[in-house]
């Protein structure tokens, strides 16, 4: 099955000066609705681009028809409503939004595209396939049934009746998977190009932590920078004293480094910073951590705030011509 033109739309070039939304890919079965949107204005404020993976919420109905539990699965994958504070981080500070629609439930954009269990794709593996590479983490992570298309959730089994057909899993890759990570790379050359530095904020959401032994509150926020690979030392350094200085409790690395987004795009040699953050669902949803929450707004306010920061930040590692964009 061949990937609709859309894939291939290049947003860059569509109208950038009006901040209004433009879309990407093609989620399959879905009558070619778009696997992202990506609001980009031509000039932006701050040399940032907001991403989030994890959130999509357009299932086409034959998905829905071959999971085992549609509700659990949804509520387990999804990084539940943390679009509304990418929007938000977003319209306060300037900064560009890519926001998948695509659910990770069909694909997950933090994998890579050979990260995959074949035991769940019809027929296996193919035969002219190149093996993984013997104790590729990515792999392992697959067989543990979290790899590119998610297979069983921890304590609750397999999600799936059946197994994928080879055809579906190549649509959802070149649709979803290629389509965003195309856009994404555009996005990020865009801002470094115009700043001299691009930063990747990676928003995620995670369920709440147990306090360390010892600790009598557990961290709100989790980043991850890939242990120092995916960029400056300068932002994280940013970010945790940021955050220290308005009390609220982060960590590092632990217990969420990043994965394959950050991997991928992250080149701080090359002007490309990678910043992966984790928000406590906790904070910003109902007590059954499903529908937002009234801490909602004021989480997003929070982290406009770092955003901010780790922008001006980013501009300066870029040689400061673009803070002039800024003061504007």
């Amino acid at each position: 099955m061949s990937p609709p033109a859309r894939t291939s739309y290049d947003p860059l070039a569509a109208h950038a000066a009006i901040r209004a939304p433009v879309t990407g890919g093609c989620v399959p079965g879905l009558n070619d609705a778009p696997a992202f949107s990506l609001t980009a204005p031509q000039r932006l404020r701050l040399p940032v681009l907001v991403a989030v993976p994890h959130a999509g919420r357009a299932y086409p109905p034959t998905v829905l028809d071959r999971m085992r539990d549609p509700a659990l699965a949804q509520l387990r994958l999804e990084d539940r409503h943390v679009d509304r504070i990418g929007v938000e981080i977003a319209r306060q500070t300037g900064a560009a939004l890519l926001v998948a629609q695509a659910p990770r439930a069909m694909l997950d954009l933090n994998r890579a595209e050979d990260d995959i269990d074949w035991d769940m794709v019809e027929g296996g593996c193919p035969a002219d396939r190149a093996p993984a590479a013997t104790g590729y983490r990515g792999n392992a992570r697959a067989r543990s049934g979290l790899g590119l298309v998610p297979r069983r959730l921890p304590g609750s089994g397999e999600i799936w009746r059946g197994r994928l057909a080879p055809e579906e899993l190549a649509a959802r890759i070149a649709g979803i998977h290629r389509a965003y990570h195309t856009a994404l790379d555009q996005q990020l050359a865009r801002i470094r190009d115009e700043w001299g530095a691009a930063l990747l904020i990676d928003l995620h959401s995670m369920p709440p932590l147990r306090p360390a032994e010892g600790e009598g509150s557990a961290p709100v926020i989790v980043l991850g920078d890939r242990f120092g690979a995916s960029c400056h030392h300068g932002l994280i350094s940013r970010a945790l004293s940021h955050l220290e200085s308005r009390r609220v409790l982060a960590a590092q690395n632990r217990p969420y480094s990043g994965g394959y987004v950050l991997d991928r795009h992250g080149a701080p040699h090359g002007g490309v910073h990678a910043l992966q953050i984790e928000v406590c669902r906790a904070t910003y949803l109902d007590r059954r951590l499903a529908e937002p929450g009234a801490g909602l707004p004021g989480i997003a306010a929070m982290l406009a705030g770092l955003v901010r920061e780790l922008g001006a930040e980013a501009a300066m590692l870029g040689g400061g011509e673009g803070l002039l964009h800024a003061a504007e």
